[in-house]
């Protein structure tokens, strides 16, 4: 995955980010799902689709918003 479809999928995003999910070495269609679970994943759950795997569980960690815990 480049630098650019990692980009077309979730926007203006940090660097560092881009390179995160670079090096797991998932697919551009794997980042695509991950992205998917993350903004309707009660949808995805109600079609019936199975969880998501490892490596998109790992993109998931990786582009889930961080919670502000007032910290």
């Amino acid at each position: 995955m480049t630098r650019d479809e990692v980009v077309a999928v979730l926007g203006p995003v940090d660097e560092t980010l881009v390179a995160d999910i670079i090096a797991t070495e998932a697919s551009l269609s794997e980042l695509r799902e991950a992205f998917a679970w993350l903004n309707s994943d009660e949808a995805l759950m109600n079609e019936g689709r199975p969880l998501p795997g490892t490596r998109v569980a790992a993109l998931i960690d990786l582009i889930e918003p961080a919670e502000d815990f007032g910290l």
